[in-house]
């Protein structure tokens, strides 16, 4: 047996509902900082530098990443 229920909310109900935290001023908080770090950033080697440093495992991470989207750019052609 098979039930389908269909449930017709906005993303705060459904965060409210599930007893999650808003996280808003949170999320708020993190673009500020981050457009704030774009703008004092004088290239795009200084920028990609910057996000590098954020990223697990530093440069490992990124060039981890970066092959998963290679792979999946070369299968969709």
């Amino acid at each position: 047996m098979k039930i389908n229920v269909e449930v017709e909310c906005t993303p705060e109900e459904a965060r409210r509902f599930m007893g999650l935290p808003d996280l808003a001023p949170v999320h708020e908080k993190y673009v500020s900082m981050m457009v704030e770090a774009i703008d004092k950033q004088g290239s795009p080697e200084a920028f990609q530098a910057m996000i590098g440093s954020w990223a697990p495992m530093g440069e490992a991470g990124m060039n981890f990443w970066r092959g998963i989207f290679d792979a999946g750019a070369k299968s969709g052609n």
